[in-house]
């Protein structure tokens, strides 16, 4: 081969490396996981949650999530309203993260709030509560009415139900291509929802490269869930 043959051939190397490269690094690696294993034992960790959530019904989102979680807050505030304007359950289950290395992880008023919205699981007062702690700044919230949960057996093993939660989920999802943190945890925001084709998905969506892809997918889900019903043989 002449040397502008070489040349030519190296250019068109190098521009398909590039471009795979690019494709990778601004798509793929941003896109959500299909759970094609572990989908019962994943759903019924997920339902049976401390969860609140608006009671919506054109679709379901779990968000796994702590209080003072950036990326989560950042992902409440960009993407909730559009996706409760959908019909979109957004279903948030806030844990009290474990310590780790001797450090406190949560607070005592967090656990005190954790323990109460998972105590009322699923029920709009469980919503108004997540509402109206996360309307103020953390170290502002005092948790009012809410007895406390340090010192209380029942509420302290409902913050322990919490933690192993995240610590069962982790080998599920890992297990699923999704990407985990440390060996007991996950990474937050962890995402779980189901397409418009039923099929299970998630995602560590600690970035916004990677929210478009749950605002199309869950887009479509409400609008095949807004579609009338065919009446058969019609």
């Amino acid at each position: 081969m002449t040397f502008r043959a070489w040349a030519i051939l190296i250019l068109v190397v190098a521009l398909a490396g590039a471009g795979a490269w690019a494709f990778w690094n601004y798509d793929l690696r941003w896109r959500p996981k299909t759970i094609t294993k572990h989908q019962v034992e994943i759903t019924r960790i997920l339902d049976s949650a401390g969860w609140a959530s608006p009671g919506l019904t054109k679709g379901k989102l779990y968000m796994v999530s702590f209080r003072t979680c950036p990326d989560c807050l950042r992902f409440k505030t960009e993407e909730f309203p559009a996706l409760h304007a959908q019909g979109i359950d957004t279903r948030v289950i806030e844990i009290a993260r474990r310590d780790k290395n001797g450090l406190a992880k949560s607070t005592p008023v967090e656990r005190t709030t954790v323990a109460e919205l998972w105590i009322r699981h699923g029920t709009p007062a469980a919503w108004r509560l997540m509402e109206a702690w996360e309307s103020v700044v953390p170290d502002a919230w005092t948790a009012p009415g809410i007895p406390p949960a340090d010192g209380d057996i029942a509420r302290s093993a409902v913050i322990e139900a919490g933690r192993k939660m995240t610590e069962d989920l982790r080998p599920l999802l890992k297990d699923n291509g999704v990407t985990v943190s440390d060996p007991t945890g996950i990474r937050y925001p962890t995402l779980v929802w189901w397409n418009a084709k039923g099929e299970m998905r998630a995602c560590a969506c600690e970035q916004r490269e990677t929210y478009r892809f749950v605002r199309k997918e869950l887009a479509e889900v409400s609008k095949v869930a807004g579609r009338p019903a065919v009446t058969p043989g019609r």
